[in-house]
């Protein structure tokens, strides 16, 4: 008769690998993953995103073990995993959120690794829409929108880059002078990505874009994200947990393992 395991359900205790066993198979499916020119080909032999042996995390703790990733100019890559596998981290560590313990992150040649999140956007124009609601209540919508332009110079700059997104998106130009508390889930999640429009980006960072939100919403922030790389020729690295829907969006699909680059296509 098999044996029972408490707590977690039922099995035969053969069937149950340890922390180890977890390890060695983890190792084994980044072996057998996509090698770094394999990537360059899907990125079309001239990346503007690159990484490079990355390994990253959160104090002491590793998160990414030797990860890499290409992207192309105007192209959308989604990283698809198990939780805990490092999705959210990959983002992180681009947009400069995490502890780099070695490897390289490249933005069109240039070394972006140890750059700070101000210094991303500023400079290396790599934007990053949190995955959780992220707009201020009680602020209007133009003055969410504003925020987006802190880094800007002058607020007249800012000013004028609002008003390019106002023009793009009567939806929220109707909706300027209230408070993004009155806003739907998914007028929410436009504003998100509005105002992360403000400094004009090339990269997105875009984390769970259909989180919490009912259908018909989530076709429409897919919609404002294909406009956004097919006419604006944006660069999208996205993580979403609808896989299917995420996978029928991009251009690359990555599989990440354990914090390492299983599958990529």
């Amino acid at each position: 008769m098999a044996r029972t395991t408490a707590g977690y359900g039922l099995g035969d205790v053969g069937t149950i690998m340890s922390v180890d066993d977890v390890a060695r198979e983890a190792d084994k499916l980044a072996e057998e993953g996509p090698k770094p020119e394999e990537l360059d080909q899907l990125a079309g032999g001239a990346p503007l995103i690159e990484i490079e042996g990355l390994e990253a995390g959160y104090g002491k703790m590793h998160i990414l073990h030797g990860f890499n990733l290409r992207v192309a100019a105007g192209q959308s890559l989604c990283l698809i995993g198990p939780n805990g596998a490092g999705k959210s981290t990959v983002l992180h560590s681009i947009y400069g959120f995490t502890r780099i313990f070695g490897g390289t992150i490249r933005i069109d040649g240039e070394d972006v690794t140890r750059l700070s999140p101000n210094q991303k956007l500023s400079t290396a124009g790599i934007a990053y829409i949190l995955q959780d609601s992220s707009v201020f209540p009680d602020m209007s919508v133009e003055e969410n929108l504003l925020m987006g332009g802190y880094l800007m110079d002058k607020p007249a700059q800012a000013k004028a880059a609002a008003e390019r997104v106002f023009d793009k998106y009567p939806r929220l130009a109707e909706r300027r002078n209230q408070p993004a508390r009155v806003l739907s889930g998914g007028e929410r999640r436009l504003l998100e990505i509005s105002r992360a429009l403000v400094m004009d980006p090339k990269v997105l960072l875009v984390d769970e874009p259909s989180i919490g939100l009912e259908p018909r919403f989530i076709d429409m922030v897919f919609e404002l994200l294909d406009d956004l790389q097919r006419n604006e020729g944006k660069t999208i690295i996205m993580v979403e947990q609808n896989a299917k829907k995420g996978l029928e969006f991009v251009d690359i699909g990555t599989v990440l393992v354990s914090g390492q680059t299983a599958r990529a296509t």
